[in-house]
């Protein structure tokens, strides 16, 4: 069998397995890798290469990193002249143009982390869980000029359990998807898979996070507070101000239990954790964060401060 050639766009860590699947299998040629550029972090500000381009760098396949490939004609036609059958994108971060779509020999291919079409945009995982979804999946896409509207190739649903937090949906999209793009490619390739367009019912947008979101609000309900807390897991994290710091929540479990006493309020202190009244139940507090300090049990933290909320 001709090995399919591919060119690769992906920035993060989620996309590193797909690479690293395609890099190792005999039935593809990754010919290149597109990523972004290199980004200053940490507290020196020092260059950080995006894991997809470490790993390329490990094993001699080339990288383009445009700041914006649709304004990079040098690029557009170095890919050009690597005639590529496919292009795969896998959270790349950029938009591109029907000038690059059109370059490869079948088409340009897209995983994206939802059952499209839910959740096009940015965020879908984070949103997934912060709205209290129980199924989610990957899938994917023909790439089209519009957000994530493309036909929809091949479907692979997951599950989200009540406790899941986004870091562990990451990682289970991330195991996923090497299979379902091989596939993909494959049955587009051999002709066995026909790409059916979007319904249009259901459609909804998976918007990047605002600061503003991860503070969390009391008044809400114990469950909406729990999703919240699993939806951005680390990734910021949620957060209370308490005496003047800022509390990070890394864990919770939602009562029900209508207790007296105001919103927001430490209704009881246990070996369990911290006991919150919300505007809908109770919220124990299982783990957290305090500011300047590593993740403890919230018992922990209660014990060693004095006063109330």
């Amino acid at each position: 069998m001709e090995k399919i050639s591919i060119v690769f766009f992906g920035t993060p860590d989620i996309g590193l397995k797909s690479l690293e699947h395609f890099y190792k299998s005999d039935k593809f040629d990754v010919l290149a890798v597109v990523t972004q550029p290199d980004k200053p972090s940490g507290r020196g500000q020092k260059l950080t290469l995006s894991p997809i381009k470490q790993f390329a760098l490990e094993h001699n396949i080339a990288v383009f990193q445009p700041k914006s490939i649709r304004k990079e004609p040098e690029i557009i036609n170095a890919l050009k002249e690597l005639k590529p059958d496919f292009f795969v994108t896998f959270a790349f971060g950029q938009i591109l143009s029907q000038e690059v779509l059109d370059i490869p020999k079948y088409e340009t291919i897209n995983l994206h982390v939802s059952l499209l079409p839910k959740y096009r945009g940015a965020n879908p995982i984070q949103r997934a869980i912060i709205n209290g979804e129980t199924k989610t999946g990957i899938c994917t896409m023909i790439t089209e000029l519009g957000l994530d509207c493309g036909n929809i190739c091949l479907t692979y649903p997951i599950e989200i359990t009540k406790n899941m937090n986004c870091i562990e949906l990451f990682e289970i999209c991330a195991e996923k998807s090497p299979a379902l793009l091989e596939q993909t490619l494959i049955g587009l390739k051999d002709g066995d898979i026909t790409p059916v367009c979007q319904c249009k019912d259901g459609v909804c947008f998976a918007d990047k996070l605002k600061k503003e979101e991860c503070k969390i609000d009391w008044s809400k309900s114990a469950a909406e507070i729990h999703n919240l807390v699993r939806g951005i897991y680390k990734c910021p994290g949620a957060y209370f101000d308490f005496q003047g710091k800022i509390i990070k929540v890394m864990e919770t479990e939602p009562l029900n239990e209508q207790p007296e006493g105001s919103v927001g309020e430490f209704v009881r202190v246990s070996k369990n954790g911290i006991d919150v009244k919300t505007g809908n139940g109770i919220l124990r507090l299982i783990k957290v964060k305090p500011e300047g300090k590593g993740e403890m049990f919230a018992r922990d933290w209660a014990n060693g401060i004095k006063g109330g909320k």
